[in-house]
């Protein structure tokens, strides 16, 4: 079994129905045994290509989700979950059968709800806020968890609000238009064959480029 086939059959059926594919349509997509697929799966996460719980089962594969965290992007004809507030923001970028997203989420500290059109074009308008929890340093100690707290708030006020009733230490804070800059090019290519994932370098570079420095990337 090619394992490049299986990611690509793992993201196209996110793509396309919003959900990754069971073991036996992952099988039937790639031609390959169920062992053979399982197998597979666990490479691509020893690679850092999909995010796997302890059942083996596909939680994420880099903008897609398959668990809510706290992120809904609605397109013309399907409903993905987005793994974070990045991610939210980088699937129309992926998408472009999808002129724009719905990106529906909550404020993280007071439960304020908001719907950001996002597209190719231009930043969503709004004054809400990003913030980035883990230093992308510290990305992978705990990836779910690192997810789970790139998230929206409503004001810098509700940031602050949240850390103090959390005991979290600040984190990073961008606005949106910084946020659609960041998530814009970030998975460029992650759909087609012969995709290759950022090492540290390049992606401080990258980083750098959108205008993100200094604690951003933590240590």
């Amino acid at each position: 079994m090619d394992l490049e086939d299986l990611r690509l059959a793992v993201y196209d059926s996110f793509r396309r129905t919003g959900r990754p594919p069971t073991v036996p349509e992952a099988a039937d997509a790639v031609g390959a045994t169920d062992d053979e697929v399982v197998d597979g799966l666990t490479e691509l996460a020893a690679q850092r290509h999909v995010v796997l719980d302890a059942s083996g089962s596909i939680v994420m594969a880099h903008p897609f989700a398959s668990i809510n965290l706290g992120f809904s992007v609605m397109g013309e004809r399907t409903l993905w979950w987005g793994g974070c507030a990045w991610d939210s923001f980088a699937l129309v970028h992926l998408l472009p059968e999808e002129p724009s997203v719905l990106v529906a989420t909550r404020c993280r500290n007071c439960g304020t709800p908001n719907a950001l059109v996002v597209d190719r074009e231009a930043p969503p308008d709004g004054d809400w806020l990003a913030h980035f929890l883990v230093p992308m340093a510290h990305v992978w100690d705990d990836v779910v968890h690192t997810c789970d707290n790139q998230r929206l708030f409503c004001s810098r006020a509700c940031i602050e609000s949240w850390l103090d009733r959390t005991g979290n230490e600040p984190g990073y804070v961008m606005d949106l238009d910084t946020l659609w800059r960041f998530s814009s090019r970030w998975y460029e290519g992650r759909l087609e064959r012969g995709y290759v994932r950022r090492d540290p370098p390049t992606a401080k570079d990258y980083f750098r480029s959108v205008g993100l420095i200094g604690s951003f990337w933590g240590t």
